[in-house]
């Protein structure tokens, strides 16, 4: 426990210290809440979509997390470089308590991020529906958190090249985000709906609209349980490739 702990801990204070990252993480959901909100706003309030900002809200809440979560995995690859990553294996702890540790440290940082744009959005005039529902989406951030930060490290664990994460990772987060539903409603899309079913943000995104802005599409209770399911299975997959690491 204090192996998880100690790698949790030091995520942390890596993000705390780059305050370039936390301002540019923020920058593109602004830019998707400015945009599309005040731009496409007038044309669904007219096709009978009601308020815009109120959809669109937990999608972009959704793609901070996302982004931020599913990013983490390059520092293994940056720590296996430069030699940090080989001082942690040696240690006489088990590889599963490292993954957990630094999964963990990566999924609250994505939360972090989450209530930060969340904060973001209120300024920009989303009204959550419900306040005491708040809990329960701090429990959706950190499960969505979970999630794509053990994939992130999942994909992390089978490459040592910066260059090639990002170009996978830009590959699979833009097709993950748009097919999500956190733009447009999946209702009427036909092919694009099914598609989307196979997409795990989706439940991310209908779970935060769910408690957010009373909108579902799946129900919360099926969202909740497929991301758990899930969440378990990436972080089993994750643990069994970071075991596979050669010092």
């Amino acid at each position: 426990m204090n192996t998880i702990y100690i790698l949790w801990l030091r995520q942390l204070k890596r993000y705390s210290r780059s305050k370039s990252r936390i301002i540019g993480s923020i920058g593109q959901p602004l830019l998707f809440l400015v945009a599309l909100g005040f731009g496409l706003g007038p044309i669904f309030k007219k096709a009978g979509g009601g308020n815009y900002i109120d959809f669109l809200a937990p999608g972009v809440i959704a793609q901070g997390i996302l982004f931020t979560a599913i990013f983490s995995g390059i520092e293994l690859i940056w720590d296996r470089q430069f030699g940090f990553l080989k001082e942690t294996l040696v240690a006489p702890v088990s590889r599963f308590e490292i993954i957990l540790g630094r999964t963990l440290g990566g999924a609250t940082i994505a939360t972090i991020q989450g209530i930060i744009i969340f904060a973001l959005t209120l300024l920009v005039g989303f009204k959550p529906y419900n306040l005491l529902m708040l809990p329960l989406v701090l429990i959706v951030m950190f499960l969505t958190s979970l999630l794509f930060t053990a994939l992130g490290t999942a994909i992390a664990s089978v490459l040592d090249d910066m260059q090639g994460f990002q170009l996978i990772m830009n590959f699979l987060v833009l097709p993950l985000f748009f097919l999500s539903g956190s733009l447009f409603p999946l209702q009427g899309t036909g092919f694009l709906a099914i598609v989307a079913r196979f997409d795990p943000l989706t439940y991310g995104v209908d779970a935060l609209r769910s408690s957010l802005s009373n909108i579902a599409q799946f129900g919360l209770l099926t969202d909740l349980t497929i991301l758990g399911i899930l969440t378990l299975v990436t972080l089993y997959i994750g643990s069994f490739l970071f075991s596979r690491i050669e010092i």
